[in-house]
C-alpha cells in the first residue's frame, strides 16, 4: 500500500503561485496513475488534474486549465502541481491520490494523502 504526503501549501495573494508536491513511500509511484483533488469549506471534493503512469495522458478541470500544471518524476517518486495565477476560489485543501487504473476516472482512486491547505487572499 502506497503512502502519500503532500507539501507546499500556504497563503498566497491572488495572482501568485504555489507548487505542491506529493511524495510516496512504501511503493513506487510509477505503478500508479496520480491525481490532484481539492475540497473547499462546505463543498464536495472536486477533481483538479490527473496524470497517467508514464505522464503521457494529462487532464485538467476546466476551472484550472491553463493555470495549473501537473507533472511527475518517477525516479524521485514524486508528483507536483504547479499553480499559477491563483484566485481566491482556488482556496481549498489539496489532496494527491493514487490509482491502480491505467486511466482512472475521478472515482477510481485507491489511496489518498492527508492534504495540504492552500489559501489565496484577494
Amino acid at each position: 500500500q502506497v503512502q502519500l504526503v503532500e507539501s507546499g501549501g500556504g497563503l498566497v495573494q491572488a495572482g501568485g503561485s504555489l507548487r505542491l508536491s506529493c511524495a510516496a513511500s512504501r511503493r513506487t509511484l510509477s505503478s500508479y496513475a496520480m491525481g490532484w483533488f481539492r475540497q473547499a469549506p462546505g463543498k464536495e471534493r472536486e477533481f483538479v488534474a490527473t496524470i497517467n503512469r508514464r505522464g503521457s495522458n494529462i487532464y485538467y478541470a476546466e476551472s484550472v486549465k491553463g493555470r495549473f500544471t501537473i507533472s511527475r518524476d518517477n525516479a524521485k517518486n514524486t508528483v507536483s502541481l504547479q499553480m499559477n495565477s491563483l484566485k481566491p476560489e482556488d482556496t481549498a485543501v489539496y489532496y494527491c491520490a493514487a490509482s491502480l487504473a491505467l486511466n482512472p476516472s475521478r472515482y477510481e482512486y485507491d489511496y489518498w494523502g492527508q492534504g495540504t491547505q492552500v489559501t489565496v487572499s484577494s
